[in-house]
């Protein structure tokens, strides 16, 4: 099977520039989809992640490798389904015994690579299929490998590539004997197809009772769609059936886009004593090996078409995990659209709690009216603010206790709402998440439908907070010469009491008796305090205590809210614009070479 092969002629330079910007491109793609991170349960996220390995696998085992190294061997990996006698094909190409062969499945369970020792150089580094370790093998006896130690390689891992240099194999051109593509073993099938995909051409075996199987075809089909140059074996065929079963191979390869395919035959016969078919058996498969081999132009065609077919294939599949992205990106973005929805919906019902003076009912309207006294007080409101002034300010200084109790009630009253609101956001949220198939993967069987511990003292912190920013407000506006006496007479806490009313005195909402008790408080609050600032100021206090408090309830609510984002704290690790550039470019780049 030896022959002296041509060589092929250097590069021109503009070769090179477009290699070199080939070889740029492609690195860059590899860069980008070993970065794409496709982490949420989506349909069709399990094959686009697939793909990605593929993809990757792919660029490191050929594309990089061959776009690098036009020039290198061509690489024939002999695949096929079980029994279909890979093995037994591959040591009667080159007239000995070098692979293993037998009855026992899987038989091939490490790759042997077949070369001629002069293109020892181009496999023996990680060139290409750079995840296998190497071992090299010699042929001992015309028997199978041994290692250079004289012990026979370990044959059960598959970890490892043998390298086995063979003058009987063309210069130009290497054998790779495959595992069974429907092995048995999953480590044994995916190897399979690792290798077909490092492949610059299949020699693709099957029998005259399996030609028809599911699984070859598949990967044959995946063939076609790539314009990778395939040579079908047809083995074991019984003399009387091959005209009949090789029509109907044909007939089926030309329909499947294979028509192209070339068909050898090897008739049913029996093996010697090595377990050798005689060499006539596969002369035709032979002759036809070494004319390529010796061929440059040939090889370089090969190498050419299929390596267009391979970055065709490979554009389709960045395509696919662009789109992948960016539909990850749009089920994260509406999963943080359903967690900041229903916590600012919560925000917005707080806010109006605090303005439709339904926070003046119940315990803080009757610590209110403890605080003002009866309808009597109203009248004398109406009729002096004076007098009102001498009495408030002998009720605060002389039993704070009141305002601090109107304090506490506020501050009970907002922090239920509070946490009435947080609570109906988070399970809002969480019911939204769980309708949706990345919401639940991503919640898992953690329960977020509630409040997180510890939010309660959070919130009675931040209210206490707003209260105390609330006096500061109040004494800082009593500074001034002509105030600073009357709201002394008043007494502080006695003014933020009557301000934090003010803050929550629209009475919309309020109905019957209700709404004229609280009315007339917001009124008293407000007049009181327009006694000792002045209107103006009072309108000012009260915006500024209402946004603080409006910030403070968001700031809250926020943080609630990410307990949810923070499940959705990744990127997609690269744009799909990036991606959607790069499927483009590959498209141009096989359309181009």
């Amino acid at each position: 099977m030896t022959s002296q092969p041509e060589s092929a002629p250097p590069p021109d330079p503009a070769q090179k520039a477009r290699l070199a910007a080939a070889v740029a491109l492609l690195e860059d793609v590899r860069l980008d989809l070993a970065a794409a991170i496709l982490p949420l349960a989506l349909p069709g996220a399990e094959a686009a992640r697939l793909g990605v390995r593929n993809s990757l696998a792919q660029l490191d085992d050929y594309i990089l490798p061959r776009f690098r190294s036009l020039d290198a061997p061509l690489l024939a990996v002999v695949g096929g389904s079980t029994g279909a006698g890979k093995s037994t094909l591959v040591n009667a190409l080159v007239g000995h015994p070098v692979t293993r062969a037998g009855a026992i499945r899987p038989t091939t369970r490490q790759p042997i690579l077949l070369h001629h020792p002069l293109d020892a150089g181009w496999f023996e580094d990680q060139r290409v299929l750079p995840s296998l370790n190497r071992v090299r093998a010699t042929v001992v006896d015309r028997q199978v490998p041994a290692n250079r130690a004289g012990a026979a390689p370990d044959m059960t891992a598959i970890s490892s590539l043998v390298l086995v240099g063979d003058p009987a194999v063309p210069e130009g051109i290497a054998l790779l004997d495959a595992p069974d593509v429907d092995s048995i073993s999953d480590e044994n099938r995916k190897l399979a197809g690792q290798l077909l995909a490092a492949a610059d051409l299949w020699v693709f075996v099957t029998t005259a009772n399996r030609y028809a199987d599911a699984v070859p075809w598949r990967l044959l089909l995946d063939a076609a769609s790539r314009d990778i140059m395939v040579a079908v074996v047809l083995d074991r065929v019984p003399p009387a059936a091959e005209a009949e079963v090789s029509a109907d191979l044909r007939a089926m390869l030309e329909r499947e886009g294979l028509g192209g395919a070339q068909l050898f035959v090897v008739p049913e016969l029996g093996l010697d004593g090595l377990g050798m078919l005689p060499a006539q058996a596969v002369e035709p498969l032979g002759r036809w090996l070494r004319e390529l081999a010796a061929d440059a132009a040939g090889r370089a065609e090969v190498a050419r078409r299929t390596l267009n077919g391979a970055v065709r294939a490979l554009g389709m599949r960045v395509t696919a995990v662009a789109q992948a992205s960016r539909e990850q990106q749009q089920a994260a973005e509406l999963l943080a659209r359903d967690a900041r929805t229903a916590h600012r919906d919560a925000a917005a019902r707080i806010l109006e709690a605090t303005r439709d003076g339904a926070l003046l009912r119940g315990e803080v309207l009757a610590r209110w009216q403890d605080f003002v006294g009866t309808g009597e007080f109203f009248r004398v409101l109406e009729q002096n603010i004076g007098r009102m002034r001498d009495r408030f300010g002998a009720f605060f200084r002389g039993e704070p206790a009141p305002a601090v109790r109107v304090e506490t009630a506020i501050e009970t009253g907002l922090q239920a709402v509070i946490m009435d609101e947080a609570a109906k956001a988070a399970e809002d949220t969480d019911q939204r998440w769980r309708s949706d198939p990345a919401g639940r993967q991503l919640l898992g069987t953690d329960d977020l439908s509630g409040t997180s511990a510890g939010f309660p003292d959070k919130v009675a912190a931040e209210i206490r907070a707003w209260q105390g920013g609330l006096m500061e407000l109040i004494r800082t506006e009593g500074q001034g010469k002509r105030t600073q006496a009357r709201w002394l007479s008043f007494g502080i806490n006695g003014l933020g009491a009557a301000l934090m009313i003010v803050v929550f005195s629209m009475t919309a909402g309020l109905t019957g008796l209700e709404l004229g008790v609280a009315g007339g408080t917001a009124v008293v609050g407000q007049r009181l305090l327009e006694a000792v600032f002045g209107e103006d100021a009072v309108r000012r206090l009260a915006k500024t205590a209402r946004d603080d408090l409006n910030t403070r309830c968001h700031m809250l609510l926020q943080a609630e809210q990410q307990r949810f984002l923070d499940r959705l704290d990744f990127t997609v690790g690269v744009s799909t614009d990036v991606l959607a550039g790069h499927a483009a470019a590959l498209e141009k780049l096989a359309a181009s070479a």
